[in-house]
Protein backbone atom coordinates (compact mmCIF):
# COMPACT_ATOMS: atom_id res chain seq x y z
CA UNK A 1 0.00 0.00 0.00
CA UNK A 2 1.34 3.44 -0.91
CA UNK A 3 2.50 6.01 1.61
CA UNK A 4 -0.29 8.29 0.42
CA UNK A 5 -3.00 5.75 1.25
CA UNK A 6 -1.52 5.04 4.63
CA UNK A 7 -1.33 8.71 5.47
CA UNK A 8 -4.81 9.42 4.22
CA UNK A 9 -6.47 6.77 6.31
CA UNK A 10 -5.53 8.59 9.48
CA UNK A 11 -6.43 12.03 8.37
CA UNK A 12 -9.85 11.70 6.85
CA UNK A 13 -12.93 9.58 6.81
CA UNK A 14 -14.84 10.33 3.67
CA UNK A 15 -14.86 8.89 0.21
CA UNK A 16 -12.60 10.02 -2.52
CA UNK A 17 -9.11 10.98 -3.53
CA UNK A 18 -7.03 14.12 -3.23
CA UNK A 19 -8.59 15.64 -6.33
CA UNK A 20 -12.07 15.49 -4.77
CA UNK A 21 -11.25 17.26 -1.53
CA UNK A 22 -12.24 20.69 -2.76
CA UNK A 23 -15.56 19.51 -4.16
CA UNK A 24 -16.51 16.99 -1.48
CA UNK A 25 -19.88 17.73 0.07
CA UNK A 26 -19.39 19.09 3.58
CA UNK A 27 -21.85 18.00 6.28
CA UNK A 28 -24.28 20.70 7.33
CA UNK A 29 -22.97 20.66 10.88
CA UNK A 30 -21.11 23.20 12.96
CA UNK A 31 -17.79 22.09 14.43
CA UNK A 32 -17.88 24.88 17.03
CA UNK A 33 -19.32 24.49 20.49
CA UNK A 34 -23.12 24.79 20.66
CA UNK A 35 -24.84 27.49 22.70
CA UNK A 36 -25.86 26.60 26.28
CA UNK A 37 -29.20 24.79 26.14
CA UNK A 38 -31.78 23.42 28.56
CA UNK A 39 -34.16 20.67 27.44
CA UNK A 40 -37.45 20.20 29.32
CA UNK A 41 -41.13 19.48 28.80
CA UNK A 42 -40.95 15.81 27.88
CA UNK A 43 -39.72 12.42 29.00
CA UNK A 44 -35.96 12.67 29.53
CA UNK A 45 -34.77 9.11 30.02
CA UNK A 46 -31.21 8.91 31.39
CA UNK A 47 -30.66 5.15 30.74
CA UNK A 48 -28.65 4.92 33.96
CA UNK A 49 -29.07 1.72 35.92
CA UNK A 50 -31.30 -1.29 35.43
CA UNK A 51 -34.60 0.56 36.00
CA UNK A 52 -35.97 3.54 34.03
CA UNK A 53 -34.92 6.92 35.45
CA UNK A 54 -36.35 10.26 34.32
CA UNK A 55 -35.16 13.81 34.99
CA UNK A 56 -37.10 17.05 34.58
CA UNK A 57 -34.45 18.82 32.53
CA UNK A 58 -31.06 18.40 30.88
CA UNK A 59 -28.52 21.21 30.57
CA UNK A 60 -25.87 21.19 27.85
CA UNK A 61 -22.88 23.47 27.41
CA UNK A 62 -19.84 23.34 25.12
CA UNK A 63 -20.75 19.90 23.83
CA UNK A 64 -21.16 18.25 27.21
CA UNK A 65 -23.91 17.54 29.72
CA UNK A 66 -23.49 19.81 32.72
CA UNK A 67 -26.71 19.11 34.63
CA UNK A 68 -29.55 16.59 34.82
CA UNK A 69 -32.36 17.35 37.27
CA UNK A 70 -34.85 20.06 38.22
CA UNK A 71 -35.47 22.69 35.53
CA UNK A 72 -35.18 25.65 37.91
CA UNK A 73 -31.69 24.56 38.94
CA UNK A 74 -30.62 24.04 35.34
CA UNK A 75 -31.78 27.52 34.33
CA UNK A 76 -30.00 29.05 37.31
CA UNK A 77 -26.81 27.18 36.47
CA UNK A 78 -26.66 28.41 32.89
CA UNK A 79 -27.99 31.95 33.31
CA UNK A 80 -30.61 34.12 31.54
CA UNK A 81 -29.18 33.83 28.02
CA UNK A 82 -29.61 30.09 27.87
CA UNK A 83 -31.49 28.58 24.93
CA UNK A 84 -34.59 26.73 26.13
CA UNK A 85 -35.95 23.75 24.20
CA UNK A 86 -39.45 22.63 25.12
CA UNK A 87 -39.75 19.00 24.06
CA UNK A 88 -43.53 19.33 23.83
CA UNK A 89 -44.12 15.88 25.25
CA UNK A 90 -41.50 14.19 23.08
CA UNK A 91 -38.82 11.88 24.47
CA UNK A 92 -35.11 12.62 24.90
CA UNK A 93 -32.56 9.79 25.13
CA UNK A 94 -28.79 9.34 24.79
CA UNK A 95 -27.74 9.12 21.13
CA UNK A 96 -27.88 5.58 19.76
CA UNK A 97 -24.61 3.69 19.27
CA UNK A 98 -23.99 1.33 16.36
CA UNK A 99 -22.05 -1.69 17.62
CA UNK A 100 -21.89 -3.58 14.36
CA UNK A 101 -22.55 -1.92 11.04
CA UNK A 102 -20.68 -1.51 7.78
CA UNK A 103 -20.74 2.26 7.41
CA UNK A 104 -18.32 2.58 4.49
CA UNK A 105 -19.74 -0.47 2.71
CA UNK A 106 -23.27 0.94 3.12
CA UNK A 107 -22.14 4.26 1.70
CA UNK A 108 -20.83 2.52 -1.39
CA UNK A 109 -24.08 0.63 -1.78
CA UNK A 110 -25.95 3.93 -1.87
CA UNK A 111 -24.52 4.42 -5.34
CA UNK A 112 -25.09 0.78 -6.43
CA UNK A 113 -28.32 -0.77 -7.73
CA UNK A 114 -30.93 -1.50 -5.07
CA UNK A 115 -31.88 -5.18 -5.41
CA UNK A 116 -33.95 -5.52 -2.26
CA UNK A 117 -37.31 -7.30 -2.71
CA UNK A 118 -36.62 -8.51 -6.26
CA UNK A 119 -39.37 -11.04 -6.97
CA UNK A 120 -37.53 -12.90 -9.72
CA UNK A 121 -34.40 -12.91 -11.89
CA UNK A 122 -35.98 -10.91 -14.77
CA UNK A 123 -36.73 -8.07 -12.34
CA UNK A 124 -33.17 -8.21 -11.00
CA UNK A 125 -31.78 -8.07 -14.54
CA UNK A 126 -34.04 -5.12 -15.37
CA UNK A 127 -32.88 -3.15 -12.33
CA UNK A 128 -29.25 -3.86 -13.15
CA UNK A 129 -29.73 -2.69 -16.75
CA UNK A 130 -30.94 0.66 -15.39
CA UNK A 131 -27.81 0.80 -13.22
CA UNK A 132 -25.66 0.62 -16.37
CA UNK A 133 -26.92 4.08 -17.33
CA UNK A 134 -25.82 5.51 -13.93
CA UNK A 135 -22.41 3.83 -13.75
CA UNK A 136 -19.36 5.83 -14.90
CA UNK A 137 -17.21 4.39 -17.66
CA UNK A 138 -14.60 1.99 -16.35
CA UNK A 139 -16.54 1.22 -13.16
CA UNK A 140 -18.10 -2.14 -12.35
CA UNK A 141 -21.87 -2.49 -12.57
CA UNK A 142 -22.85 -3.61 -9.06
CA UNK A 143 -26.10 -4.35 -7.25
CA UNK A 144 -26.88 -5.28 -3.66
CA UNK A 145 -29.72 -6.68 -1.58
CA UNK A 146 -31.44 -9.57 -3.39
CA UNK A 147 -32.34 -12.82 -1.58
CA UNK A 148 -32.18 -15.92 -3.75
CA UNK A 149 -34.51 -17.93 -1.52
CA UNK A 150 -37.15 -15.18 -1.75
CA UNK A 151 -37.12 -15.01 -5.55
CA UNK A 152 -39.42 -17.06 -7.76
CA UNK A 153 -36.57 -19.22 -9.09
CA UNK A 154 -35.14 -19.87 -5.61
CA UNK A 155 -31.60 -19.35 -6.89
CA UNK A 156 -29.21 -16.54 -7.85
CA UNK A 157 -28.63 -15.60 -11.50
CA UNK A 158 -25.93 -17.36 -13.51
CA UNK A 159 -23.04 -15.70 -15.34
CA UNK A 160 -24.90 -16.25 -18.57
CA UNK A 161 -27.92 -14.37 -17.24
CA UNK A 162 -25.75 -11.55 -15.86
CA UNK A 163 -24.05 -11.27 -19.25
CA UNK A 164 -27.40 -9.92 -20.52
CA UNK A 165 -26.68 -6.77 -18.50
CA UNK A 166 -23.29 -6.34 -20.14
CA UNK A 167 -21.12 -8.86 -21.90
CA UNK A 168 -17.94 -6.79 -21.82
CA UNK A 169 -18.18 -4.88 -18.52
CA UNK A 170 -17.83 -6.56 -15.11
CA UNK A 171 -21.18 -7.16 -13.42
CA UNK A 172 -21.42 -8.29 -9.79
CA UNK A 173 -24.37 -8.73 -7.46
CA UNK A 174 -24.25 -9.33 -3.70
CA UNK A 175 -27.15 -10.64 -1.64
CA UNK A 176 -28.57 -8.91 1.45
CA UNK A 177 -26.35 -10.89 3.84
CA UNK A 178 -23.16 -9.74 2.14
CA UNK A 179 -21.94 -13.35 2.15
CA UNK A 180 -23.25 -14.59 -1.20
CA UNK A 181 -23.16 -13.19 -4.71
CA UNK A 182 -22.75 -13.83 -8.41
CA UNK A 183 -20.63 -12.42 -11.25
CA UNK A 184 -20.71 -12.31 -15.00
CA UNK A 185 -17.93 -13.57 -17.24
CA UNK A 186 -16.23 -10.17 -17.49
CA UNK A 187 -16.08 -9.81 -13.69
CA UNK A 188 -14.45 -13.22 -13.28
CA UNK A 189 -11.94 -12.32 -15.98
CA UNK A 190 -11.17 -8.95 -14.35
CA UNK A 191 -10.64 -10.69 -11.01
CA UNK A 192 -8.33 -13.31 -12.52
CA UNK A 193 -10.73 -16.14 -11.67
CA UNK A 194 -11.05 -19.05 -14.09
CA UNK A 195 -12.32 -22.61 -14.14
CA UNK A 196 -8.87 -23.70 -12.97
CA UNK A 197 -8.98 -21.45 -9.89
CA UNK A 198 -9.43 -23.62 -6.79
CA UNK A 199 -12.06 -22.74 -4.21
CA UNK A 200 -10.53 -20.68 -1.39
CA UNK A 201 -10.67 -21.90 2.20
CA UNK A 202 -14.04 -20.98 3.69
CA UNK A 203 -15.86 -20.41 0.41
CA UNK A 204 -16.82 -21.82 -2.95
CA UNK A 205 -17.54 -20.97 -6.58
CA UNK A 206 -20.58 -22.73 -8.03
CA UNK A 207 -19.38 -25.15 -10.73
CA UNK A 208 -20.96 -26.74 -13.77
CA UNK A 209 -21.60 -30.45 -14.31
CA UNK A 210 -17.99 -30.89 -15.32
CA UNK A 211 -16.96 -29.85 -11.80
CA UNK A 212 -14.83 -26.98 -13.13
CA UNK A 213 -16.65 -24.37 -15.21
CA UNK A 214 -17.85 -21.28 -13.34
CA UNK A 215 -21.64 -20.96 -13.14
CA UNK A 216 -21.63 -17.46 -11.62
CA UNK A 217 -22.78 -17.80 -7.99
CA UNK A 218 -20.14 -17.66 -5.25
CA UNK A 219 -20.13 -17.59 -1.48
CA UNK A 220 -18.05 -16.35 1.44
CA UNK A 221 -14.31 -16.06 0.71
CA UNK A 222 -14.89 -16.82 -2.97
CA UNK A 223 -17.10 -13.74 -3.20
CA UNK A 224 -14.44 -11.71 -1.38
CA UNK A 225 -11.84 -12.82 -3.94
CA UNK A 226 -13.89 -11.18 -6.70
CA UNK A 227 -15.24 -8.24 -4.69
CA UNK A 228 -11.74 -7.14 -3.69
CA UNK A 229 -10.86 -6.56 -7.36
CA UNK A 230 -13.56 -3.95 -7.88
CA UNK A 231 -11.86 -0.67 -8.96
CA UNK A 232 -11.66 1.91 -6.19
CA UNK A 233 -14.26 4.62 -5.79
CA UNK A 234 -12.94 8.00 -6.79
CA UNK A 235 -14.03 11.55 -7.38
CA UNK A 236 -17.53 12.71 -6.58
CA UNK A 237 -18.77 9.11 -6.44
CA UNK A 238 -16.55 8.41 -3.45
CA UNK A 239 -17.48 11.57 -1.58
CA UNK A 240 -21.19 11.00 -2.12
CA UNK A 241 -20.94 7.55 -0.62
CA UNK A 242 -19.40 8.59 2.70
CA UNK A 243 -21.46 11.71 3.32
CA UNK A 244 -24.56 9.82 2.27
CA UNK A 245 -23.95 7.11 4.85
CA UNK A 246 -23.45 9.72 7.58
CA UNK A 247 -26.79 11.32 6.78
CA UNK A 248 -28.57 7.97 6.89
CA UNK A 249 -26.99 6.93 10.21
CA UNK A 250 -27.86 10.26 11.83
CA UNK A 251 -31.45 10.04 10.54
CA UNK A 252 -31.88 6.91 12.65
CA UNK A 253 -30.65 8.61 15.81
CA UNK A 254 -27.08 7.34 15.79
CA UNK A 255 -24.31 9.57 17.09
CA UNK A 256 -21.67 6.84 16.84
CA UNK A 257 -21.32 4.60 13.78
CA UNK A 258 -19.16 1.55 13.11
CA UNK A 259 -17.30 0.20 10.12
CA UNK A 260 -16.90 -3.43 11.16
CA UNK A 261 -14.63 -4.66 8.41
CA UNK A 262 -12.55 -1.89 6.90
CA UNK A 263 -10.80 -3.47 3.93
CA UNK A 264 -13.68 -5.36 2.36
CA UNK A 265 -13.02 -2.94 -0.48
CA UNK A 266 -9.53 -2.07 -1.70
CA UNK A 267 -10.33 1.65 -1.44
CA UNK A 268 -11.69 1.66 2.13
CA UNK A 269 -8.58 3.12 3.74
CA UNK A 270 -8.42 5.99 1.26
CA UNK A 271 -12.13 6.65 1.80
CA UNK A 272 -11.72 6.90 5.56
CA UNK A 273 -8.60 9.02 5.25
CA UNK A 274 -10.29 11.60 3.10
CA UNK A 275 -12.99 12.00 5.74
CA UNK A 276 -10.47 12.64 8.49
CA UNK A 277 -8.53 15.23 6.54
CA UNK A 278 -11.62 17.13 5.44
CA UNK A 279 -13.75 16.71 8.57
CA UNK A 280 -16.58 15.16 6.58
CA UNK A 281 -18.12 13.25 9.48
CA UNK A 282 -20.83 14.85 11.62
CA UNK A 283 -20.89 11.78 13.91
CA UNK A 284 -18.21 9.51 15.39
CA UNK A 285 -16.97 6.44 13.53
CA UNK A 286 -15.39 3.45 15.26
CA UNK A 287 -13.36 1.38 12.81
CA UNK A 288 -12.55 -2.33 13.05
CA UNK A 289 -10.17 -3.44 10.31
CA UNK A 290 -10.78 -6.62 8.33
CA UNK A 291 -8.31 -9.23 9.59
CA UNK A 292 -6.44 -9.49 6.28
CA UNK A 293 -6.21 -5.70 6.09
CA UNK A 294 -5.10 -5.09 9.66
CA UNK A 295 -1.42 -4.36 9.04
CA UNK A 296 -2.20 -1.70 6.44
CA UNK A 297 -4.89 -0.18 8.67
CA UNK A 298 -2.63 -0.05 11.71
CA UNK A 299 0.18 1.50 9.72
CA UNK A 300 -2.20 4.15 8.42
CA UNK A 301 -3.61 4.86 11.87
CA UNK A 302 -0.11 5.20 13.32
CA UNK A 303 0.90 7.60 10.59
CA UNK A 304 -2.16 9.76 11.15
CA UNK A 305 -1.79 9.71 14.91
CA UNK A 306 1.79 10.87 14.54
CA UNK A 307 0.73 13.67 12.22
CA UNK A 308 -2.12 14.88 14.39
CA UNK A 309 -0.49 14.30 17.76
CA UNK A 310 3.14 15.36 17.47
CA UNK A 311 3.43 16.75 21.01
CA UNK A 312 4.35 14.70 24.06
CA UNK A 313 0.96 15.14 25.72
CA UNK A 314 -0.70 13.41 22.81
CA UNK A 315 -3.25 16.07 21.83
CA UNK A 316 -2.77 18.92 19.40
CA UNK A 317 -4.61 22.16 19.96
CA UNK A 318 -6.78 21.91 16.87
CA UNK A 319 -8.37 18.71 18.15
CA UNK A 320 -9.34 20.20 21.49
CA UNK A 321 -12.10 22.28 19.98
CA UNK A 322 -13.49 19.26 18.16
CA UNK A 323 -13.55 16.77 21.06
CA UNK A 324 -14.93 18.29 24.25
CA UNK A 325 -14.28 14.99 26.02
CA UNK A 326 -10.64 14.94 24.83
CA UNK A 327 -10.97 11.29 23.85
CA UNK A 328 -7.60 11.18 22.10
CA UNK A 329 -8.48 7.89 20.46
CA UNK A 330 -10.57 9.90 17.97
CA UNK A 331 -9.06 12.01 15.21
CA UNK A 332 -11.62 14.19 13.45
CA UNK A 333 -14.34 11.75 14.50
CA UNK A 334 -12.55 8.55 13.47
CA UNK A 335 -11.18 5.98 15.89
CA UNK A 336 -9.22 2.83 15.05
CA UNK A 337 -10.76 0.53 17.64
CA UNK A 338 -10.43 -3.09 16.62
CA UNK A 339 -9.95 -5.91 14.17
CA UNK A 340 -12.68 -8.09 12.67
CA UNK A 341 -12.46 -11.81 11.95
CA UNK A 342 -15.06 -13.90 10.11
CA UNK A 343 -15.20 -17.34 11.77
CA UNK A 344 -18.16 -18.72 9.84
CA UNK A 345 -20.91 -17.75 7.42
CA UNK A 346 -24.51 -16.62 7.44
CA UNK A 347 -27.87 -18.26 8.03
CA UNK A 348 -27.29 -21.16 5.65
CA UNK A 349 -23.50 -21.47 6.04
CA UNK A 350 -23.15 -21.05 9.83
CA UNK A 351 -20.63 -23.43 11.44
CA UNK A 352 -22.22 -25.83 13.93
CA UNK A 353 -21.03 -28.74 16.05
CA UNK A 354 -24.19 -30.60 14.97
CA UNK A 355 -25.53 -30.74 11.38
CA UNK A 356 -28.36 -28.59 10.11
CA UNK A 357 -31.82 -29.95 10.86
CA UNK A 358 -32.74 -29.37 7.21
CA UNK A 359 -29.83 -29.22 4.79
CA UNK A 360 -29.75 -25.90 2.89
CA UNK A 361 -30.34 -26.05 -0.85
CA UNK A 362 -27.25 -27.04 -2.83
CA UNK A 363 -25.45 -28.54 0.18
CA UNK A 364 -24.64 -32.21 0.82
CA UNK A 365 -26.18 -33.95 3.84
CA UNK A 366 -24.99 -33.95 6.60
CA UNK A 367 -24.01 -30.28 6.46
CA UNK A 368 -22.58 -28.35 9.40
CA UNK A 369 -21.50 -25.11 7.71
CA UNK A 370 -18.11 -23.59 6.98
CA UNK A 371 -15.09 -22.76 9.08
CA UNK A 372 -13.57 -19.55 7.69
CA UNK A 373 -10.09 -19.38 9.21
CA UNK A 374 -7.61 -21.82 10.78
CA UNK A 375 -7.24 -21.94 14.57
CA UNK A 376 -3.65 -20.74 14.39
CA UNK A 377 -4.67 -17.46 12.74
CA UNK A 378 -7.11 -16.56 15.51
CA UNK A 379 -4.78 -17.85 18.23
CA UNK A 380 -2.00 -15.61 16.92
CA UNK A 381 -4.30 -12.57 16.92
CA UNK A 382 -5.28 -13.07 20.55
CA UNK A 383 -1.69 -13.72 21.53
CA UNK A 384 -0.69 -10.43 19.92
CA UNK A 385 -3.62 -8.18 20.85
CA UNK A 386 -5.21 -9.60 24.02
CA UNK A 387 -3.23 -7.27 26.27
CA UNK A 388 -3.63 -4.20 24.00
CA UNK A 389 -6.43 -1.69 23.45
CA UNK A 390 -7.25 -3.16 20.04
CA UNK A 391 -10.50 -5.11 20.48
CA UNK A 392 -11.07 -8.33 18.59
CA UNK A 393 -14.48 -8.65 16.92
CA UNK A 394 -15.48 -12.09 15.64
CA UNK A 395 -18.36 -12.86 13.29
CA UNK A 396 -20.01 -16.09 14.41
CA UNK A 397 -23.44 -17.60 13.90
CA UNK A 398 -22.90 -21.22 14.91
CA UNK A 399 -21.66 -22.79 18.14
CA UNK A 400 -18.61 -24.36 16.49
CA UNK A 401 -17.42 -20.85 15.62
CA UNK A 402 -18.02 -19.78 19.22
CA UNK A 403 -15.93 -22.74 20.38
CA UNK A 404 -13.08 -21.58 18.15
CA UNK A 405 -13.27 -18.08 19.66
CA UNK A 406 -13.43 -19.32 23.25
CA UNK A 407 -10.49 -21.68 22.74
CA UNK A 408 -8.37 -18.81 21.38
CA UNK A 409 -9.30 -16.62 24.35
CA UNK A 410 -8.48 -19.41 26.80
CA UNK A 411 -4.99 -19.74 25.35
CA UNK A 412 -4.43 -15.97 25.60
CA UNK A 413 -5.61 -15.89 29.21
CA UNK A 414 -3.39 -18.79 30.13
CA UNK A 415 -0.37 -17.00 28.66
CA UNK A 416 -1.11 -13.34 29.48
CA UNK A 417 -3.70 -13.44 32.27
CA UNK A 418 -7.14 -11.82 32.30
CA UNK A 419 -7.48 -8.39 30.72
CA UNK A 420 -10.34 -5.95 30.21
CA UNK A 421 -10.32 -6.73 26.50
CA UNK A 422 -14.08 -7.08 25.92
CA UNK A 423 -13.89 -9.30 22.82
CA UNK A 424 -17.05 -8.90 20.74
CA UNK A 425 -18.97 -11.99 19.66
CA UNK A 426 -20.64 -10.57 16.55
CA UNK A 427 -24.13 -12.07 16.06
CA UNK A 428 -23.43 -15.00 18.47
CA UNK A 429 -26.67 -16.38 17.13
CA UNK A 430 -26.54 -19.86 18.65
CA UNK A 431 -24.63 -20.34 21.90
CA UNK A 432 -24.77 -23.36 24.17
CA UNK A 433 -25.27 -22.92 27.92
CA UNK A 434 -21.69 -24.01 28.64
CA UNK A 435 -20.42 -21.39 26.19
CA UNK A 436 -22.34 -18.61 27.93
CA UNK A 437 -20.58 -19.56 31.17
CA UNK A 438 -17.23 -19.19 29.44
CA UNK A 439 -18.28 -15.87 27.91
CA UNK A 440 -19.01 -14.63 31.42
CA UNK A 441 -15.62 -15.80 32.63
CA UNK A 442 -13.70 -14.02 29.87
CA UNK A 443 -15.72 -10.80 29.68
CA UNK A 444 -16.81 -11.33 26.09
CA UNK A 445 -19.90 -9.47 24.86
CA UNK A 446 -22.37 -10.56 22.16
CA UNK A 447 -23.79 -8.17 19.57
CA UNK A 448 -27.09 -9.73 18.53
CA UNK A 449 -28.43 -9.06 15.02
CA UNK A 450 -32.06 -8.85 16.16
CA UNK A 451 -33.16 -7.41 12.82
CA UNK A 452 -32.33 -10.83 11.39
CA UNK A 453 -35.28 -12.34 13.29
CA UNK A 454 -37.66 -10.47 11.01
CA UNK A 455 -35.97 -11.34 7.72
CA UNK A 456 -34.56 -14.77 8.54
CA UNK A 457 -36.46 -16.07 11.56
CA UNK A 458 -38.70 -18.44 9.62
CA UNK A 459 -35.72 -19.86 7.72
CA UNK A 460 -33.78 -20.36 10.97
CA UNK A 461 -36.65 -22.35 12.48
CA UNK A 462 -36.75 -24.58 9.41
CA UNK A 463 -33.01 -25.01 8.81
CA UNK A 464 -31.67 -24.98 12.38
CA UNK A 465 -34.52 -26.74 14.15
CA UNK A 466 -36.54 -25.93 17.27
CA UNK A 467 -33.79 -25.98 19.91
CA UNK A 468 -31.37 -23.71 18.11
CA UNK A 469 -34.04 -21.28 16.87
CA UNK A 470 -35.66 -21.01 20.32
CA UNK A 471 -32.33 -20.16 21.93
CA UNK A 472 -31.01 -17.94 19.16
CA UNK A 473 -29.75 -14.49 20.22
CA UNK A 474 -30.16 -15.35 23.88
CA UNK A 475 -30.84 -11.82 25.15
CA UNK A 476 -33.06 -12.81 28.09
CA UNK A 477 -30.58 -15.46 29.19
CA UNK A 478 -27.83 -12.84 29.26
CA UNK A 479 -30.11 -10.40 31.09
CA UNK A 480 -30.98 -12.98 33.76
CA UNK A 481 -27.27 -13.66 34.18
CA UNK A 482 -26.55 -9.92 34.55
CA UNK A 483 -24.31 -10.04 31.49
CA UNK A 484 -23.97 -7.20 28.96
CA UNK A 485 -25.22 -7.59 25.39
CA UNK A 486 -26.00 -5.28 22.52
CA UNK A 487 -28.25 -5.19 19.48
CA UNK A 488 -26.81 -4.34 16.07
CA UNK A 489 -28.17 -3.90 12.54
CA UNK A 490 -25.16 -4.97 10.44
CA UNK A 491 -26.36 -2.57 7.72
CA UNK A 492 -26.43 -3.03 4.79
CA UNK A 493 -27.23 -6.65 5.72
CA UNK A 494 -30.31 -5.03 7.21
CA UNK A 495 -31.56 -2.73 4.45
CA UNK A 496 -31.53 0.29 6.77
CA UNK A 497 -29.49 1.03 9.92
CA UNK A 498 -32.61 1.50 12.03
CA UNK A 499 -31.93 1.21 15.75
CA UNK A 500 -35.59 1.25 16.77
CA UNK A 501 -36.22 -1.73 14.48
CA UNK A 502 -33.60 -3.61 16.53
CA UNK A 503 -35.27 -2.65 19.79
CA UNK A 504 -38.67 -3.74 18.47
CA UNK A 505 -37.27 -7.07 17.24
CA UNK A 506 -35.51 -7.76 20.55
CA UNK A 507 -38.71 -7.08 22.48
CA UNK A 508 -41.13 -8.98 20.22
CA UNK A 509 -38.99 -11.46 18.22
CA UNK A 510 -41.55 -11.62 15.43
CA UNK A 511 -40.55 -13.24 12.15
CA UNK A 512 -41.63 -12.05 8.73
CA UNK A 513 -44.74 -14.23 9.04
CA UNK A 514 -45.48 -12.85 12.54
CA UNK A 515 -44.38 -15.99 14.37
CA UNK A 516 -42.59 -15.51 17.68
CA UNK A 517 -39.11 -17.04 17.35
CA UNK A 518 -37.77 -17.95 20.79
CA UNK A 519 -40.41 -16.39 23.09
CA UNK A 520 -38.32 -17.06 26.20
CA UNK A 521 -35.54 -14.80 24.88
CA UNK A 522 -37.70 -11.66 24.58
CA UNK A 523 -36.53 -8.71 26.69
CA UNK A 524 -38.46 -5.73 28.13
CA UNK A 525 -38.29 -2.47 26.14
CA UNK A 526 -36.09 -0.69 28.68
CA UNK A 527 -33.38 -3.34 28.49
CA UNK A 528 -33.63 -3.39 24.70
CA UNK A 529 -32.96 0.37 24.76
CA UNK A 530 -30.00 -0.15 27.08
CA UNK A 531 -28.60 -2.55 24.49
CA UNK A 532 -28.26 0.35 22.03
CA UNK A 533 -27.20 3.05 24.51
CA UNK A 534 -25.53 2.27 27.85
CA UNK A 535 -24.45 -1.29 27.04
CA UNK A 536 -23.43 -0.29 23.52
CA UNK A 537 -21.09 2.35 24.94
CA UNK A 538 -19.62 -0.27 27.28
CA UNK A 539 -18.97 -2.70 24.42
CA UNK A 540 -16.81 -0.20 22.52
CA UNK A 541 -15.10 1.00 25.73
CA UNK A 542 -16.62 4.45 25.65
CA UNK A 543 -18.90 4.21 28.69
CA UNK A 544 -17.11 7.14 30.36
CA UNK A 545 -18.30 9.58 27.71
CA UNK A 546 -21.39 8.06 26.05
CA UNK A 547 -24.46 5.88 26.55
CA UNK A 548 -26.24 7.65 29.43
CA UNK A 549 -27.35 11.19 30.25
CA UNK A 550 -24.97 12.09 33.06
CA UNK A 551 -22.94 15.15 33.99
CA UNK A 552 -19.59 15.20 32.19
CA UNK A 553 -20.64 13.01 29.29
CA UNK A 554 -20.96 14.16 25.68
CA UNK A 555 -24.20 15.84 24.70
CA UNK A 556 -24.99 13.07 22.21
CA UNK A 557 -28.78 13.01 22.14
CA UNK A 558 -31.78 11.78 20.18
CA UNK A 559 -35.34 13.11 20.34
CA UNK A 560 -38.18 10.67 19.54
CA UNK A 561 -41.83 11.46 18.87
CA UNK A 562 -42.91 8.82 21.38
CA UNK A 563 -41.47 7.07 24.42
CA UNK A 564 -40.61 3.43 23.55
CA UNK A 565 -41.51 2.46 27.12
CA UNK A 566 -45.03 3.86 26.83
CA UNK A 567 -46.31 2.49 23.51
CA UNK A 568 -47.57 -0.89 22.39
CA UNK A 569 -44.37 -2.94 22.04
CA UNK A 570 -45.07 -3.96 18.43
CA UNK A 571 -45.15 -0.26 17.42
CA UNK A 572 -41.68 0.64 18.72
CA UNK A 573 -40.32 0.32 15.19
CA UNK A 574 -42.85 2.94 14.03
CA UNK A 575 -41.54 5.64 16.38
CA UNK A 576 -39.93 8.53 14.50
CA UNK A 577 -36.54 10.06 15.14
CA UNK A 578 -37.22 13.80 15.19
CA UNK A 579 -33.74 15.12 15.89
CA UNK A 580 -30.22 13.81 16.39
CA UNK A 581 -27.73 15.93 18.31
CA UNK A 582 -23.99 15.34 18.38
CA UNK A 583 -22.06 17.17 21.10
CA UNK A 584 -24.81 19.78 21.35
CA UNK A 585 -25.09 20.36 17.57
CA UNK A 586 -28.04 19.18 15.50
CA UNK A 587 -26.88 16.72 12.83
CA UNK A 588 -30.35 15.59 11.74
CA UNK A 589 -33.79 17.16 12.06
CA UNK A 590 -36.97 15.75 10.59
Amino acid sequence: MSTYLLRTFSISLALGTACTLATAQQPNVSTTASEPTVYFGGDILTMRGTEPEYVESLAVKEGKIIFAGARAEAQKLLGPNTKSVDLGGKTLLPGFIDTHGHFVYFGKNLVDANLFNCVDIPELIARMKKQVEQTPKGAWIVGFGYQARAMKEGRPPTSEELDQISADRPVMIVDSSGHLGAANSAAFKAAGISADTPDPTGGAFARGKDGKSLLGPMEETALNAVRSKRPPFSGELASRAITGAAKVWASYGQTTAMEAGLGLGNDDIAIVTNAIDNKLLPIDLYVAAKDSNLDDSLAAAYTVASEYRPDASGVVEKLRAVRPDLDTRYINRVRMGGVKFWLDGSLDTAWFTQPYTVTPAGKTTPFSGYRQIPDEVLDAAFDKYWATDLQIHMHMNGDAAADQALNAIAKAVKKHGMRDHRPVFVHATWLRVDQIEQIKRYGAIPSFLTAGIVTGGDAVVRLWGSERSAGAMASRTFLRSNLPFTFSHDAPVSPTPSILDLVDAGVNRLSGTSKVVGPDERVPPYHALRAVTAMAAFVIKEEKTKGTLEVGKLADLVILDKNPLKVESTTIKDISVLETIKEGNTVFKK
